[in-house]
């Protein structure tokens, strides 16, 4: 990966791992188009390492941490009597209740990404809760083009029905003190802007590049809203005009931010997509937030 310097390569082929990402192409079409651009000493291969994420190289809090106490923890799911994995984790030293935050994948599972960010998020004073909608079919399978297959087998209304149960859980453990923000990236971001509008005593919502939720649906959200938009992400942001309209019209709580020159995923450190500044920036206001709006 070294090789190659993020700088050297186009946006086109950044919007191309994207169509990827979000099973727009399928992996053939992909190597197909990526072929394109395997010019100047650059090859395809080389190009799919640049592109693929980078988990174990860019964790930042290892799962072992001794500042924090972590567990896998399962709770009922509202849909087919089943039970839903989860991280939960906390600071090993709390001496009193705090807020907690339910950490929402992308579309492709829990993968050791989000479970770093659950724990970058407990390590700045929360209980973060970070479920894995796969569960179902046998959670997270180790990579995220198999992650990404399973999960397009999965009905999105029924995965949020699962995280809408993961708030529930959350408000009522014994260490939280009931209150609860989500934080969600890409998939998970449509998630939080749902969460929004299905939970009326929601706490807080971070979507990070989110769908938008119907726009009929805008008067039931009674959250705070946080949003995050990259500049590049043309695709995500075409709803949002009307979404903010949507909010200014029915006084609700938000602010939004869009980060010039940043792509969709630019919080997601393990690919070339990651925008260093803009990501500390977007995370800094998020912790600021919900210090804001969760603690006691």
């Amino acid at each position: 990966m070294d090789e190659i310097k993020r700088e050297n390569i186009k946006q086109e082929v950044f919007d191309l791992y994207d169509d990827y990402a979000h099973n727009r192409v399928n992996r053939r079409e992909f190597v197909q188009k990526l072929s394109l651009y395997a010019v100047g000493g650059l090859t395809v291969a080389s190009l799919m390492s640049f592109l693929m994420p980078d988990y174990q190289g860019k964790i930042q809090v290892k799962s072992d941490d001794p500042r924090l106490k972590s567990e896998y923890i399962y709770y009922q799911s509202p849909k087919g009597g089943g039970k839903i994995k989860a991280l939960l984790t906390m600071p090993a030293d709390a001496e009193k209740k705090l807020g907690g935050i339910v950490v929402v994948h992308e579309n492709r599972g829990l993968n050791p990404h989000i479970e770093d960010v659950a724990r970058r998020a407990a390590l700045a004073g929360f209980i973060s809760l970070a479920p894995d909608a796969l569960t179902p079919l046998g959670g997270y399978p180790g990579t995220d083009d198999e992650g990404r297959e399973l999960q397009s087998k999965r009905d999105r209304d029924e995965m949020l029905e699962d995280f809408i149960a993961a708030y529930h859980y959350l408000k009522d453990y014994k260490a939280c003190n009931g209150k609860v923000g989500v934080v969600g990236f890409c998939f998970g971001g449509w998630i939080a802007n749902m969460m929004a509008v299905r939970i009326l005593d929601l706490s807080a919502a971070v979507p990070f590049y989110g769908g938008q939720p119907p726009i009929e649906d805008v008067p039931n959200i009674q959250a705070p809203l946080l949003l995050h938009y990259a500049a590049l992400d043309t695709r995500v942001n075409e709803g949002w005009p009307a979404y903010e309209a949507a909010l200014k019209e029915q006084h609700k709580a938000y602010t939004a931010y869009m980060y010039a020159n940043a792509n969709h995923g630019f919080h997601n450190d393990t690919t070339p997509r990651y925008d260093r500044a803009a990501a500390e920036l977007a995370w800094k206001r998020t912790i600021d937030f919900f210090n804001e709006k969760l603690k006691s």
